[in-house]
C-alpha cells in the first residue's frame, strides 16, 4: 500500500475543484513535494508545491513536466472537461477523448518510468459516468468509460512492475463542472480526503462520496468486477509464459 507522507505527488487539473482539493489534502498528509499541473500559471504559498504548466493534450508540455519532476511516487490524473452535447457532433466527442482518455494515457506513459522506479501508484479520476451515462453529457460519459477501461487494463499490465492503479468513481461534486445541476453534491475537500484514504487503504476502485459509496459493495462483489479479476489473471498468466521477442 502507498502512503502520502514523504512522497512526491503530481496532480493534473490542479487549479480548481477536486484537483485543488487533492493538492491541499496531499500537503495535509505530509507529502514531500506536490507538482500542481495546470494549463495556466498557479501560485501557491506552500514551498512544497511546484507549479507545472501542463495541458494534458500537449505532448511537449507533458514531456517537459516529466523531465522537470524526475522522480514521482503518485500520479493523479484528474484533468477533465465536461460540456453539454447530444452526440451529434463528432468534434465534441473527440475533444473530450483528447483530454480524458488520451490525456490520461499520455501523461501516464510519460511518468511510467519514474513510477516503476518508485513502485508507485496511478490514480485516475474516472467518474460514476464510466458505469452509467448522464445523457446530458454523453461525450463526457463515453470518455470516462474509455478511461475506466484504460485504468483496468493498466492495472493488470503494470501489476508485475509493482505499480498500483486506482480508479476513482466520483459522483456529483460541488465544482464548476456541476454548477448547472441542482442535485446533492459532495464537497471537493471530502472527495479528496476519501480518494487518498482509498489509495492508502489499497482500494482498486475508490467510491469517494455518498452517491458513489452507495454502489461500492455491489460493484466490488458483482459480476463485472469478478470478470475483470479473471481477465487480469489470464493476462498475467499469458505474459508470464510469453516467448521473448527476438531483436
Amino acid at each position: 500500500m502507498v502512503t502520502i507522507a514523504d512522497k512526491t505527488v503530481l496532480v493534473t487539473g490542479a487549479n480548481r475543484g477536486i484537483g485543488r482539493a487533492l493538492v491541499e489534502e496531499a500537503l495535509g498528509r505530509g507529502a514531500k513535494r506536490v507538482y500542481a499541473g495546470t494549463r495556466r500559471p498557479l501560485a501557491h504559498p506552500d514551498p512544497r508545491v511546484t507549479p507545472v504548466t501542463l495541458d494534458v493534450t500537449s505532448a511537449a508540455q507533458i514531456q517537459a513536466a516529466a523531465d522537470q519532476a524526475g522522480s514521482l511516487d503518485i500520479l493523479v490524473n484528474n484533468a477533465g472537461i465536461a460540456l453539454y452535447d447530444d452526440l451529434s457532433d463528432r468534434a465534441m466527442l473527440e475533444r473530450h477523448l483528447a483530454v480524458i482518455l488520451f490525456g490520461t494515457y499520455d501523461v501516464t506513459q510519460a511518468f511510467l518510468p519514474a513510477l516503476t522506479r518508485s513502485r508507485g501508484a496511478i490514480v485516475n479520476n474516472v467518474s460514476l459516468m464510466a458505469l452509467a451515462p448522464l445523457p446530458l453529457t454523453p461525450a463526457y460519459a463515453v470518455s470516462k468509460a474509455a478511461a475506466f477501461n484504460l485504468t483496468q487494463s493498466l492495472r493488470a499490465l503494470l501489476a508485475g512492475r509493482g505499480v498500483r492503479v486506482h480508479a476513482v468513481l466520483t459522483g456529483p461534486t460541488d465544482t464548476d463542472m456541476t454548477r448547472g445541476f441542482d442535485i446533492p453534491k459532495a464537497s471537493p475537500q471530502s472527495v479528496a480526503k476519501a480518494i487518498f484514504d482509498g489509495v492508502e487503504a489499497g482500494e482498486e476502485d475508490i467510491f469517494p462520496d455518498p452517491m458513489s459509496a452507495s454502489i461500492a459493495e455491489a460493484w466490488r462483489g458483482g459480476a463485472a468486477k469478478a470478470l475483470e479479476r479473471e481477465s487480469a489473471a489470464l493476462a498475467q498468466a499469458a505474459l508470464a509464459h510469453a516467448e521473448p521477442i527476438a531483436s
